[in-house]
């Protein structure tokens, strides 16, 4: 990432801190694990939320197949901007929401997403708002899709445990601030994980 990308990041968290929730763009040892967790050697439909300043969706793409799509969903326009001058006609960027994830993937004709990945703050989301983004995506996924949100805090497993269980975590410490990387698979059956819905106490993340 150049030095305008990062001066666009840092804009922009200082104008939405909220929605950006970072001054810096996640290290490549996340997006190393991003890219692990989702699978994406095999994925042909890839959705990303959140993607910033582009750093992550390079990485992306660099680890996806030549037929592959990546569908990005983006809300701040500064970034959208920046991410529309990514060379690589595998990439889509969308202006707008994550809970129209479903609408944008039909429209594109693709019938469902192999993995999703999450980079927005769902700690500091909205709780109706948080919801709906969580149902539309298990909604999205196909059997065996992924979802995977790389988080500071462990909010987002409040949402998307009703609907596929517990997670899978990791732990990265090689950035700024150290932040998790959560990932529940789709399964073919009931709709959700396989490892039940009874969500336990916090410190299973802790």
């Amino acid at each position: 990432m150049n030095s305008s990308e990062k001066w666009t990041f840092f804009q922009a968290f200082l104008k939405s801190p909220r929605v950006v929730a970072s001054v810096i763009p996640s290290s490549s040892y996340v997006e190393r694990r991003i890219i692990a967790a989702a699978d994406l050697a095999i994925a042909s439909v890839v959705v990303e939320f959140g993607a910033g300043a582009g750093g992550t969706t390079r990485s992306l793409l660099n680890a996806m197949g030549p037929q592959a799509r990546l569908l990005v969903i983006e809300r701040t326009s500064e970034f959208v901007r920046n991410l529309q001058r990514i060379d690589d006609t595998r990439l889509c960027v969308v202006h707008g929401c994550a809970s129209s994830i479903g609408a944008e993937l039909e429209r594109r004709g693709y019938p469902a997403a192999d993995a999703v990945i999450s980079g927005i703050p769902f700690s500091t989301l909205p709780e109706t708002l948080a919801e709906e983004i969580v149902a539309a995506v298990h909604t999205a996924l196909g059997p065996g899709g992924r979802f995977v949100a790389y988080q500071f805090t462990d909010r987002v497993a409040h949402y998307v445990w009703p609907l596929m269980g517990a997670p899978e975590v990791e732990y990265e410490l090689r950035n700024v601030p150290p932040l998790r990387v959560f990932t529940w698979r789709k399964e073919s059956g009931s709709g959700t994980a396989a490892n039940g819905r009874s969500e336990p106490g916090l410190s299973i993340w802790q």
